[in-house]
């Protein structure tokens, strides 16, 4: 269940998430670097004090000496979040938010010579929005824009159409097994659960979340309103297929 955000162990890295935003809102060279430093800073916090939380909280139990061991290395979190709460990180790539903080390291260490653009920063702090929801039960945080509410609900959906593709794919396998998204999308096609079309419009909208969260692109140019919404069709579909989400039944694939 998710945690109460009221509680005194989420105000911390909320209010370090906040002041990310708050830096952006400048939109200086200097202001995005502090920025994105801060926005890293409250997903790392996040991720250590969600870990280190009483299993009476959580439901988790993280062994302490797990936590003392990997104490100051940001991809040992990582690692320790995906071993112990992986059903509280279900279709957040991990992988983007490691390169993020990469970033943020050379940003930190090589200093004042080094700039990065504003949708960097954007995209990282819609992904810790997710971070903290996923974890914390938040709220979406810091100032919107119409271009930020469509990447952040584009970011948003995004996990959800991933756990159903692997659902559907695990429910069509003899064993039930489940699989990453790149081996469902195959199976799926292979096996011909999933129309061509369709396939294909999964595809294209993969390639558009891996260029918007790596920061090949800007959001801002190529990200439309009619993405967000084939993609928001495209789960409720899914979940209606696989009872999910919110309504379930009535949608076939031939």
């Amino acid at each position: 269940m998710p945690l109460q955000t009221d509680q005194p162990w989420v105000s911390g890295s909320l209010e370090v998430l906040q002041h990310g935003f708050d830096l952006l809102s400048a939109d200086t060279s200097s202001s995005r670097r502090l920025a994105l430093i801060a926005v890293d800073n409250a997903v790392e916090l996040a991720i250590r004090t969600f870990l280190e939380l009483p299993r009476r909280v959580t439901g988790l139990h993280v062994p302490r000496k797990r936590l003392a061991e990997n104490e100051g290395s940001f991809p040992a979190l990582l690692d320790l979040l995906e071993e112990f709460a992986a059903d509280r990180i279900a279709g957040l790539d991990l992988g983007s938010i490691e390169w993020y903080h990469r970033l943020r390291n050379q940003l930190y260490h090589q200093g004042h010579g080094l700039s990065v653009e504003r949708e960097k920063v954007e995209v990282y702090a819609q992904i810790a929005n997710l971070l903290f929801e996923n974890l914390f039960g938040a709220e979406p945080i810091g100032p919107r824009s119409p271009a930020a509410d469509l990447l952040g609900e584009f970011i948003a959906l995004w996990p959800r159409l991933e756990a159903a593709l692997t659902y559907v794919a695990g429910d069509h396998t003899l064993l039930g097994d489940r699989m990453p998204l790149t081996r469902a999308l195959q199976f799926l096609r292979q096996a011909d659960v999933i129309p061509v079309h369709e396939f294909r419009e999964i595809e294209r909208l993969r390639r558009l979340r891996n260029e918007l969260v790596h920061g090949v692109s800007d959001f801002r140019q190529t990200l439309l309103a009619g993405d967000v919404e084939q993609l928001r069709s495209l789960v409720e579909g899914f979940e209606q297929v696989t009872g999910t989400g919110p309504k379930s039944g009535g949608r076939q694939h031939s």
